[in-house]
This record gives structure tokens, C-alpha cells and sequence, in this order.
């Protein structure tokens, strides 16, 4: 779906109340109609509590089914709600992807006894003692569910870290010792090797592991219907076990099945080696793009708009970027918190729908609100959406042209009548933009679709017009209708 719009439908802050999958199912038809082509939903398994987000993973064959951890259902409903919401959402031709949690596990059922020792933090090839016996929380039996869908048992000798020692009560990142086992190869060299996380950290080297979690890829695609998945913390995890992972779940499944990694690194090098080590068989977030986000709209009218593509996938990989502008993870109080400012949310979410390049992700709380709190920026995207579906055609050029003032123009193509759009964005002044949008717009009337412009304009004869734009706004212009051209 490269060219339709993903949402991820959650936010950090919901509440535990089991109804998101009821809404979600409600709220199918308007995804649709404003434009939606695929929701990501949360980690939809049996975590720490009724309260887990879903990324303490404890069970992932526990879709909300079985009286685990105090609950059957998950923090978003039970299973048969998921199921019902796929099946309409599906019926409005919208994709559903998965968020896969494969990189550790968490609320084991028993302590087991193991040899490992501590290891710095900082750097985590550095050992700080030498190995004895710790009891760690690495036991997974599935009282709940038994052995229904899987048999499988999870030990000590799954997991390549912990982060408790219970003989002691200790806290640290503690690194399990056994005949061949090692950090994983193919992570982030951030803290010397980035193979640890959270929790315990499962062992992607381990043949066990490697063949359950193969086993379970395909049978969650094929129980859920799945479209595609959002794969969690793969900087963290052996990328030749992500590669062998989707080759071999797409292979079962003899059909597309769509993939987006998270690899939260903002530097350009590092996420073109990851993807040539897996074989570009996933897209992955563009967290620069997202990083020069928020940096333009904290530093603002000191921002140089023409560096903002700069170091982004959507410039240098555009088939391989998911563009997004916030996610559960970067809002406000969250682990990677970097926030876009609500001013410069517009001009954002503007670029990302609306240039030709990248898979743009809409954020569940910049559409519907955070924390309670309802979103300011709902109409404006609205708004955008539309110009997307009706205008967001052609060719395109930039002009990137202006430290403080940008813009973007789409010339429209014959197979959407009226499209082509002409796009500013300032973080300083009220500035304009000459630009150019074909001469086969010559003579149209234009307006501003936003609010943030009244005026017309008058597309010249040679395709160009000056296009304005309000200080420290977005504006998008496109070709005002006919019957109101008429009406005025």
C-alpha cells in the first residue's frame, strides 16, 4: 500500500479498559473514508497486566483469551473483539500490520538458576565480575493456555540477558553464560553492543527460538488475517534472524505480506547498512525525518528549511521510508521523547502527505488526542487527507530555496481531474514563493485550503504564480472549484 496512508492507531496514554478494538472496529468506515489504506495496531498479546501497552511481552500466543497475569483480556480487548475489527476493517479494504515484539520477554511464571555476570551498562562487551549463579526470571510456562497453539516452554538457556538477579534482589544488565552463547552479531554498536534491551532478552541465536518464533509469525499471519507487521526495537535484535524471519513467514504464507522495522537511529549511514545486511526486505521508519521535525520546531524562525530532507531516508531511499511525524514512543513523557511543537504540526504533516516520496504514518494522538486530551490538529488533517486523495498527483518539484521559507508543487496528472497543488511552509516572516505548477493549470483560480490564506489566485500563462504563506503556518493551494468560482 506505498501509495495510501498507515495510522497507528494507539497512543502510550490509553486507558486499561479493554475497548479499543470496539472502537477500532466503529471507527472503520471513517478510516476509509478520510483516506486510510492500513492501520498498525498495538502488540495485541497477553503482557505484564491488563495495563501493558503490549511491549512487556509475556505470551504471544495469548491474544486475549486465556486468565493470564490477572486478566483474559489484553489492554485493548479480547481476542474475538481483535478479530471482529480486522474483519471490518478488511471489509473497508484497509490492511491491518501487527507491532511484533520479538526482541525479549517479560512477567515470567518462575525463577530459574543460571551462570551469568553483570556488565556495564555503558558498554556491554565489559563484564564487571566474573560468572557465578544468579536466579532469574526466565521460566515460561503458560499456566493459562497450556499447551493450545504451542507447546513450547521458554528457559534460561532462551534468553542471551536478564535484568534481576532474585538470589541477591539485584538490579543490573547481566549477561547469561553457556557453551556458545554471546551477544547477537547484527545489532546496534551503540554501548558497545546494543543485543540488550529490557526484561530478558531473547537469544536470536539460539535453533529453539529461532524455529518458535518462525512457527508463531505464521500462525498469528494466518489466525489474524495480518497484512503486513511493524517490527520493535530491530536495532536491538541479529538482523540475519529479522531477514530469515520474513523470508520465511512470506514464503508459508505464499502471498505479500508487508514489513516496517524500527531502528530509532537518526543516522542516515547506519540504517543503509542495516538495510543492506537484511536484503531491503523491510521499509523502515525515517527517524531523521522525525528528528528534523523537532528540531525545526524548537529552534523555529532559527531553523534553515532547506536542510529539512537532509539525512532522511524519504531523500535518499523514498520506496523504502515510512515518514511520520510523532509516535507513542516520542511523545511527551515516553522513553524517546522528542515531541514536534503543536505550531509546526501542520507544516509537518503537510510535507509528509502531500510530496511524492515515502509511506507517510498518521499518529492515532496527533488525529484523535493524547492522554485524554483531544488533538488540535484533527481538522487540519482532515483537510490534508483530502488534498492527498484529490490533489497530491503528477509530477513534482521542490524549492528548497529559502532558509525560512520552503515549498513543494504537484502538477497533477489526467487521471485525477483538477489535481496538482502548490505547497509553503515559513518558520520565520510572511514570506511567498514563486513557483511553477504547468501551463496546464494556465488561467485557474486557486485558493488556500487550510484557513490560513483568504485570498485567490490566478494561475499565470506561462504555469507560474506566486504562492504566500502566513508567518509561521503552512499554506496549500489548489484549484478552487468551479461552482464556487461561479458563486463569487
Amino acid at each position: 500500500m506505498k501509495n495510501g496512508v498507515m495510522m497507528q492507531y494507539f497512543e502510550w496514554n490509553l486507558p486499561d479498559d479493554g475497548t479499543l478494538w470496539k472502537q477500532l472496529k466503529d471507527d472503520a468506515r471513517h478510516l476509509h473514508d478520510i483516506g486510510i489504506t492500513a492501520v498498525w495496531i498495538p502488540p495485541a498479546y497477553k503482557g505484564t497486566g491488563s495495563n501493558d501497552v503490549g511491549y512487556g511481552t509475556y505470551d504471544l500466543y495469548d491474544l486475549g483469551e486465556f486468565d493470564q497475569k490477572g486478566t483474559v483480556r489484553t489492554k485493548y480487548g479480547t481476542r474475538q473483539e481483535l478479530q471482529e475489527a480486522i474483519a471490518e476493517l478488511h471489509r473497508h479494504d484497509i490492511c491491518v500490520y501487527l507491532d511484533a515484539v520479538m526482541n525479549h520477554k517479560a512477567g515470567a511464571d518462575r525463577t530459574e538458576k543460571c551462570m551469568a555476570y553483570p556488565v556495564d551498562p555503558d558498554n556491554r562487551d565489559q563484564p564487571l565480575a566474573e560468572p557465578y549463579e544468579i536466579e532469574c526470571w526466565t521460566g515460561f510456562d503458560f499456566p493459562g493456555r497450556g499447551d493450545k497453539y504451542s507447546s513450547f516452554k521458554w528457559h534460561w538457556y532462551h534468553f542471551s540477558g536478564t535484568d534481576r538477579n532474585e538470589a541477591d534482589e539485584k538490579n543490573g544488565i547481566y549477561q547469561i553464560v553457556s557453551e556458545g552463547k554471546a551477544w547477537s552479531i547484527g545489532v546496534d554498536t551503540e554501548n558497545g553492543n546494543y543485543d540488550y534491551l529490557m526484561h530478558s532478552d531473547i537469544d536470536l541465536n539460539h535453533p529453539e527460538v529461532i524455529a518458535e518464533l518462525n512457527r508463531w509469525g505464521i500462525w498469528v499471519a494466518r489466525e489474524l488475517e495480518l497484512d503486513g507487521m511493524r517490527l520493535d526495537a530491530i536495532k536491538h535484535m541479529n538482523d540475519q534472524f529479522v531477514r530469515q524471519f520474513l523470508t520465511t513467514v512470506r514464503s508459508e504464507l505464499k502471498r505479500d505480506f508487508y514489513a516496517v522495522g524500527e531502528y530509532w537511529k537518526e543516522d542516515l549511514t547506519a540504517l543503509e547498512e542495516y538495510l543492506g545486511h537484511v536484503d531491503y526486505e523491510l521499509d523502515l521508519f525515517d527517524v531523521g525525518l522525525h528528528y528534523n521535525f523537532f528540531q525545526a520546531s524548537q529552534a523555529g524562525r532559527e531553523y534553515d528549511l532547506r536542510t529539512l530532507l537532509d539525512g532522511t531516508l524519504v531523500r535518499n531511499h523514498p520506496t523504502l521510508a515510512v515518514t511520520f511525524v510523532d509516535n507513542h514512543d516520542s511523545q511527551k513523557g515516553c522513553s524517546l521523547e522528542s515531541q514536534v511543537e503543536d505550531w509546526f504540526k501542520p507544516s509537518a504533516y503537510a510535507l509528509v502527505l502531500l510530496m511524492r516520496e515515502g509511506y507517510p504514518c498518521l499518529f492515532y494522538g496527533d488525529y484523535y488526542g493524547m492522554d485524554g486530551t483531544p488533538s488540535p490538529h484533527r481538522g487540519t488533517i482532515d483537510t490534508l487527507l483530502n488534498v492527498r486523495r484529490h490533489y497530491a498527483h503528477g509530477e513534482q518539484e521542490l524549492y528548497f530555496d529559502h532558509p525560512s521559507t520552503i515549498g513543494l508543487v504537484r502538477r497533477g496528472d489526467d487521471k485525477h481531474p483538477d489535481s496538482g497543488l502548490a505547497l509553503v511552509i515559513s518558520v520565520g516572516d510572511e514570506g511567498d514563493k514563486l513557483m511553477n505548477v504547468g501551463t496546464q493549470h494556465a488561467g485557474e483560480v486557486w485558493h488556500e485550503v487550510t484557513g490560513n490564506r483568504s485570498e485567490t489566485l490566478t494561475i499565470g500563462p506561462d504555469g507560474n504564480c506566486v504562492f504566500p504563506v502566513s508567518g509561521g503556518k503552512t499554506a496549500v493551494w489548489v484549484k478552487k472549484p468551479e461552482e464556487e468560482q461561479q458563486a463569487t
